[in-house]
């Protein structure tokens, strides 16, 4: 519809508004008070035959949008949508009187409408409120659009996701579930003994994860602030302050690129527990995410993009064994254990992998690494492009090289290796976990380490945090900790392709106006 189209039947409500003002109807009343809401109506009713409905005349009060309206001469019906359902109503003239009547002739597709009347069923059988008073609760001045899922820019649904919403009752139901899903988590942890706290969104360090942050500005302290890429170092504050398990669902920031998986601002789930490893947390990943599916879909099995999941069983793999298992063979010979290890020998696997991936159809992603990276650094990105988006089963992949994990403890027999995971389901990562670094000594080593980077250019290298190293200072127990994203795991309680589908209103480019 163009533009001009659209200002034309803009002008044709306004008239038909300044006609129901000149019923002498109020345009935008106060309030309106309803007796049920359409679902309530549908599941108390639903099931009442004719008879029953007659012999018991239900009064009832409702509201909802007008999305769809069939006049008849002196009568006419017209369907509310609510709450995600819908529910018919039938007006006549001689039920609802003459001004009441002309209301109802003056209505456009989106107006919002309160009707009282009783309930009965026509003589299809479809159940129905017979109106006696119709009461105008607020105007559409914009059509709603016709065929919405024929829409080419589907940013149009991100970007107005209040019309999403209105007129495609399957989006409702993914926000729905996504809801159940926080509430199925915040309730097995505090079952476990955690306690829900909350953390500055607002650091004067940005740290917890290596990421690159978002800074803004406070005036009247006149310093420089960081919004959060993680909670970590705070919650692991309150570990030594005694706080013994303690989780946060929180709102991160990150300054980086926007993909599927990616937006600016995202949810986590926090959790630390004292006195635990990363194998603790694995095994409590396990039962957690089996009891938020059960929650949440009935079941642990699902759908997923052509995948049929399942969390009955999490397999495990060190990093490198993931590369070496998913290595395509016609990009030559697989690694070994110890070539994953050296410097040169990485740098010929990432050659290897990348004039194989550079002729491949769909162009796979190709390993991109600084040449002076170190040999950690290059094996994880080895990792993220050979193995990752194999990974569709539920997968803890296992043992991070030393030098991307600098809050992790490391593996007694091997060092240049972490005990860390990170948990993969449907090709994306869901969680990552350590056994926590609680030496402040050594603490002090890994931030330097970070600090070098930053110097070199790495803008998402960790900055040192002497207030951390502090903390750790008067001793912090042994202590397991996790994040799990939640708009990735709402994607596949919700079989959505995108992040974008699970977040209501998700990072966009302003809008170019005519």
């Amino acid at each position: 519809m163009s533009s001009s189209e659209i200002s034309e039947l803009v002008r044709q409500r306004q008239r038909k508004l300044q006609a129901i003002a000149d019923l002498g109807v109020e345009l935008y009343p106060r309030r309106w008070d309803f007796s049920h809401t359409l679902p309530q109506i549908l599941e108390r009713y639903a099931s009442r035959t004719a008879e029953q409905l007659e012999a018991e005349k239900v009064t009832v009060r409702v509201a909802g949008r007008v999305m769809a309206l069939r006049p008849h001469g002196k009568a006419g019906f017209a369907h509310l949508a609510g709450g995600g359902v819908r529910l018919q109503i039938y007006v006549r003239v001689d039920a609802v009187g003459e001004r009441d009547f002309q209301l109802y002739k003056l209505l456009d597709l989106g107006d919002l409408l309160g009707v009282e009347g009783y309930l009965f069923r026509t003589r299809t059988g479809e159940l129905t409120v017979h109106a006696e008073r119709l009461q105008f609760l607020a105007k559409s001045l914009l059509p709603l659009p016709e065929k919405w899922h024929g829409l080419a820019d589907v940013e149009i649904r991100y970007r107005q996701r209040y019309l999403d919403l209105m007129v495609n009752p399957e989006v409702r139901e993914v926000f729905e579930r996504r809801a159940r899903l926080i509430r199925a988590l915040r309730q097995f942890l505090e079952s476990e003994g955690y306690l829900e706290v909350e953390t500055p969104m607002m650091q004067p360090l940005a740290g917890g994860a290596m990421a690159r942050p978002f800074v803004t500005h406070h005036n009247a302290l006149n310093i420089d602030l960081y919004l959060r890429v993680a909670p970590e170092l705070y919650l692991k504050r309150l570990i030594v302050g005694g706080l013994d398990r303690v989780f946060e669902i929180n709102r991160n920031f990150r300054n980086e690129g926007i993909s599927k998986q990616h937006n600016p601002e995202f949810t986590m789930l926090e959790f630390y527990q004292a006195y635990a490893d990363y194998q603790d947390m694995m095994r409590l990943t396990e039962r957690l995410l089996r009891h938020a599916a059960q929650a949440v879909l009935g079941s642990q099995e699902f759908d997923w993009c052509g995948h049929r999941l399942s969390l009955a069983e999490f397999q495990r793999l060190t990093m490198r064994e993931a590369v070496i298992r998913y290595w395509p063979p016609a990009a030559g010979p697989a690694p070994s254990l110890g070539s994953l290890t050296q410097a040169s020998e990485l740098d010929r696997h990432i050659r290897a992998f990348n004039e194989w991936a550079a002729k491949q159809p769909g162009s796979p992603s190709l390993v991109n690494v600084r040449s002076d990276a170190a040999p950690g650094m290059k094996l994880q990105a080895l990792f993220e492009a050979v193995a990752e988006e194999h990974l569709i089963q539920p997968t803890f992949v296992i043992d991070f090289p030393l030098e991307v994990s600098p809050l992790a403890k490391q593996k007694p027999d091997d060092p240049n290796f972490v005990e860390r995971f990170e948990l993969y389901i449907g090709g994306m990562e869901i969680a990552n976990a350590f056994s926590e670094l609680n030496d402040p000594v050594e603490q002090r080593d890994r931030f330097e380490y970070q600090q070098l980077l930053r110097q070199k250019g790495d803008l998402s290298a960790h900055a040192i945090d002497e207030d951390y190293i502090r903390a750790l200072s008067y001793g912090m127990p042994p202590t397991g900790g996790e994040g799990i994203g939640i708009d990735r795991l709402a994607m596949l309680f919700t079989n959505s392709r995108t992040i974008r589908d699970v977040i209501l209103f998700p990072l966009l480019r302003p809008e170019k106006r005519e």
